[in-house]
C-alpha cells in the first residue's frame, strides 16, 4: 500500500487541529479526501508529498480587489474596527494581505513564507506557481505575500484577503496570477471602485482582469462590485451621474448583472451639510454595508459545502476523466511500442537473410541454425543472448515512445494525466497491461463510497444550516 509522505500526515494533523477549533462539522471530510489521495498514490496522479485536500482552501475565504486608492485597505480597518491596514491616496503596500485571527498572536506580521508552506491557508506552494509564470520569482514569495494576524472577533474563522491595486504593480505578470488563484479559491469577491475616478479610463485594468474575465464564470455570484468613497459626489449631488457612468463602464465589458453597491467609510468621509442629503447618502450606505457584511457572515457556509463539492467533484474526475484518459494514452503507448518492437524484429529477420544473401553465405547461416538443434546448449545460450539483445531494444523503444508521447501531451486537454501517464509506463509496467497501476475493482467501489459520503455530507451540512422551512440559521 502507498502511503502519503510524513510531511502529509503532519499536515492533516494540523489542519485536523485547526477544524476541531474553527468548524467540527468538517471534519469527517478529511476522511474523503484521504482515500482519493490512496487512489492518485496508486494511480500516479499525485506525488505521495501531495495531497488532494491541499488544493483547496479549508479557511472562508473573503478577497478584497480593486485599484489603488479605492479604499480597500480603510474598508477592511472598518470592518475590523482596528487600523490593521495602511491606508493612503497612494499605493501604500505592493503586498496580498493575508488577514486571520489569533488571539495570542494578535499584531503580528508574518513573512509570505509562512502561507506557502502551510497548507490550511490559500497560497499553500503558490511559489511553485509563481516560478512557472517567471523564473526565479517563487524564491522571492516575501516581496508578494506577507500574513497579518488580528484578534477581532468577526474575522474569526475566516480569512480576509487585501491585494494590490492593478494599475501600479512592478511585478505584473505574477500579481495577476496571484489575483486569479485567489478569485478562483474564494467564497467571496469584493471588486472595489473608486468613486473620485468612476471612468473608464482609469478603470481599464481592473475592469479587464476583474469583470471581463468573470462574467462567463459559474460562480459570478460571488462578485460583489462595489463604488467606494461615494461621499465625495455629496456636495453637488451628482451621485446618479457618477453611478450611472460606473454602472456603463462595466456593461461595456459584458456585465449586464450582479450586485453592485456604493459605500463610503463614515469615518474619514467629507461632511455633508445638507439634512437631507446627508440622510440619504447614511440610509444607502447602510442598507449596503448591511448586505455586505451579511454577505461576508455567510462565507462559513458557503466554504463548507464548496469543500464538500471539491471532494466529489474530485472524485468524480478521477472515475470519470482521469481513469478514462490514462487508459487511452497507455492504450495508444502499447499500440506503438508493439509496432515498433514488430518492425524492429521484421527489419532484423530480413536485414540478417537478406545480408546472408547477398554475401552468397545463406547456405552457411541455415547449416549454423540447424547445428543449434542437435547441441540445446548452444541453442539456449544463443535464444538468451537474442532475447536479451531484443529485450534491450524493446525497453529502449518504450522509453523513446514514452518521453515523444509526454511532451507531445503539453497544452492539451490530458496535459494534467502526464505525470500518471509516465508513472503507468515505467519499466518493469506490462506493455499488455489495460486498465492504469492501482485501478481495480476496490479502487472503483473507494470513488464510490467518496462520491456516497459526499451526498450525506451535504445532508448534514443542511441539517446543521437550514431548518425544515428552508431558511438559512445564522
Amino acid at each position: 500500500m502507498v502511503r502519503p509522505d510524513k510531511s502529509i500526515v503532519k499536515r492533516f494533523d494540523s489542519l485536523k487541529t485547526h477544524l476541531e477549533r474553527e468548524n467540527p462539522v468538517l471534519i469527517d471530510a478529511i476522511a474523503g479526501f484521504r482515500k482519493l489521495d490512496t487512489i492518485g498514490y496508486k494511480t500516479g496522479l499525485i506525488d505521495t508529498d501531495d495531497s488532494y485536500a491541499m488544493q483547496i482552501s479549508w479557511w472562508p475565504l473573503v478577497s478584497i480587489l480593486g485599484v489603488f486608492s479605492a479604499g480597500k485597505s480603510s474598508f477592511i480597518n472598518s470592518y475590523l474596527g482596528q487600523k490593521l491596514q495602511k491606508t493612503g491616496n497612494q499605493a501604500v503596500d505592493d503586498k496580498f494581505t493575508v488577514v486571520c485571527y489569533g488571539e495570542e498572536n494578535a499584531g503580528r506580521v508574518l513573512p509570505g513564507l509562512a502561507l506557502d508552506a502551510d497548507m490550511r491557508f490559500p497560497f499553500y506552494r503558490i511559489s511553485d506557481e509563481i516560478e512557472k509564470v517567471t523564473e526565479g520569482e517563487g524564491r522571492r514569495i516575501d516581496a508578494y505575500l506577507q500574513l497579518k494576524v488580528t484578534d477581532s472577533e468577526v474575522v474569526r474563522g475566516k480569512i480576509l484577503i487585501d491585494s494590490p491595486g492593478f494599475d501600479a504593480d512592478a511585478q505584473r505578470t505574477s500579481t495577476l496570477k496571484l489575483t486569479n488563484h485567489i478569485m478562483e479559491i474564494s467564497d467571496l469577491v469584493l471588486v472595489f471602485f473608486d468613486a473620485r475616478h468612476p471612468e473608464p479610463g482609469a478603470m481599464q485594468d481592473t475592469l479587464t482582469h476583474l469583470v471581463e474575465n468573470t462574467i462567463a464564470r459559474n460562480d459570478s455570484s460571488k462578485f460583489l462590485f462595489i463604488l467606494n468613497q461615494i461621499d465625495t459626489a455629496a456636495r453637488e449631488d451628482n451621485t446618479e451621474e457618477i453611478v450611472g457612468a460606473w454602472q456603463r463602464a462595466l456593461s461595456q465589458k459584458g456585465l449586464t448583472a450582479g450586485r453592485f453597491f456604493t459605500i463610503y467609510n463614515k469615518e474619514v468621509s467629507i461632511p455633508i451639510e445638507d439634512e437631507a442629503r446627508r440622510r440619504r447618502f447614511e440610509e444607502k450606505r447602510d442598507a449596503d454595508m448591511a448586505e455586505i457584511e451579511d454577505r461576508i457572515r455567510q462565507v462559513e457556509v458557503e466554504r463548507a459545502y464548496r469543500i464538500v463539492g471539491s471532494m466529489e467533484k474530485q472524485a468524480y474526475n478521477i472515475r470519470d476523466q482521469a481513469i478514462p484518459a490514462i487508459i487511452r494514452l497507455k492504450a495508444t503507448w502499447a499500440r506503438r511500442v508493439l509496432r515498433l518492437d514488430a518492425l524492429v524484429l521484421a527489419l532484423a529477420v530480413m536485414g540478417l537473410f537478406g545480408g546472408a544473401m547477398l554475401m552468397g553465405t545463406l547456405g552457411s547461416l541455415m547449416g549454423f541454425i540447424l547445428s543449434l538443434f542437435a547441441d540445446p546448449i548452444a541453442m539456449l545460450s544463443t535464444l538468451l543472448g537474442i532475447a536479451l539483445l531484443f529485450l534491450l531494444v524493446h525497453f529502449f523503444i518504450r522509453k523513446i515512445v514514452t518521453q515523444f508521447m509526454a511532451a507531445r501531451l503539453k497544452n492539451t486537454p490530458d496535459e494534467p494525466y502526464t505525470k500518471a501517464f509516465k508513472f503507468n509506463t515505467r519499466f518493469f509496467r506490462s506493455v499488455f497491461g489495460k486498465d492504469p497501476v492501482g485501478w481495480n475493482g476496490r479502487s472503483r467501489k473507494t470513488i464510490d463510497e467518496v462520491i456516497e459520503h459526499a451526498s450525506e455530507f451535504v445532508q448534514t451540512l443542511n441539517d446543521q444550516f437550514t431548518n425544515p422551512s428552508g431558511k438559512v440559521r445564522d
